[in-house]
């Protein structure tokens, strides 16, 4: 006899993403330099993603484990940015 089982999601943990969303504070040179800092980024992919965030409200600056974004978060958080992290779907 079979034994029927619960579906279940099992997808993995992956991936999270970090997104930065645009704000009336920060200065555009600001945030771009906040994304080299922090991620190492080189200039010219920091600028697009500073221009994404004040064009387009905001961008998705990394993805991961759900672990690993939220540190991102708290981190751009710390340099004044504002950050969420969501669940890619």
């Amino acid at each position: 006899m079979e034994v029927e089982r619960p579906s279940m999601d099992v997808r993995p943990d992956l991936p999270w993403l970090t997104i930065v969303w645009n704000d009336p504070v920060n200065l555009m040179s600001y945030v771009t330099y906040v994304f080299q800092t922090v991620f190492g980024y080189p200039r010219q992919k920091a600028e697009k993603l500073m221009m994404d965030v004040h064009h387009k409200g905001k961008a998705v600056v990394s993805s991961g484990s759900r672990e690993e974004m939220e540190r991102d978060a708290q981190t751009l958080h710390s340099y004044g940015l504002w950050a969420t992290v969501q669940r890619d779907r």
